[in-house]
């Protein structure tokens, strides 16, 4: 949760008069609430998802009665808590195109949707995304893709905590490009550019996409990796 997106929610409950109004962050299996206003879940299946079939197109998804929606009506949370009826949704987009979430608002009884609500809801959608691309660009790397310096601090200290409370080991590693520098003296900074590129895709190819890999700056990048024993990080580093 971030006090900039539940900013929002809150503005986002207050013009449209509605007791729900969220940030979703929709994934494989699940949708996430990145803030959430009148809901205390903080994650539901995607299965059952409304912003599921809303990041499937571009424009929002405006569901006026969910109970007469035969995509919908049978839906757990229409027929039980928290008893959906009206359901508008904004696809949320990352600067690739690729669909994140959406920014909805959801009431308890039907209503419509005007030409003046739809043009809010997409003025609000747009911050949203204007403010989640900020945030990418603040915390990725844009030569390599990966977290930068800011990025995996913020990761890692989330991990760390988690690690902590549940008992779970956790390594860092630390990597030095040596003598890069004869790169950029020899060849120039573009093929500079191409070994960090090329160093960076090795990392993601050769540990598990549950770690954190990081760019910390210059030839210097770090991956940190839980619930790995300690004998066994030789081999990790050696592969």
């Amino acid at each position: 949760a971030e006090e900039r997106f539940d900013r929002f929610t809150r503005l986002a409950q207050r013009l449209f008069q509605v007791p729900i109004a969220l940030v979703s962050l929709v994934d494989s299996d699940r949708q996430w609430f990145k803030s959430r206003q009148g809901l205390a879940a903080s994650q539901t299946p995607r299965d059952v998802s409304f912003c599921g079939h809303a990041i499937l197109g571009n424009d929002p998804l405006v569901v006026t009665d969910a109970s007469a929606d035969p995509r919908f009506r049978d839906n757990p949370l229409v027929t039980g808590d928290p008893s959906i009826r009206f359901y508008a949704g904004y696809p949320l987009s990352a600067p690739d195109g690729s669909k994140l979430g959406t920014l909805c608002v959801i009431d308890r009884v039907p209503r419509q949707l005007t030409d003046a609500d739809r043009q809010v809801l997409m003025d609000l959608g747009g911050m949203v995304q204007d403010e989640l691309a900020a945030a990418h660009l603040a915390t990725t790397d844009l030569l390599t893709g990966l977290s930068n310096r800011r990025g995996f601090e913020m990761i890692a200290q989330k991990v760390s905590a988690v690690c902590n409370r549940t008992d779970t080991s956790v390594a860092l590693l630390f990597f030095d490009l040596d003598d890069f520098k004869q790169i950029n003296d020899r060849f120039g900074h573009k093929e500079g550019d191409a070994a960090l590129v090329a160093f960076g895709r090795l990392l993601l190819e050769s540990f598990r996409t549950s770690d954190v890999i990081a760019r910390l700056g210059g030839d210097e990048f770090c991956v940190l990796l839980t619930g790995v024993q300690c004998e066994k990080l030789d081999g990790v580093v050696e592969r």
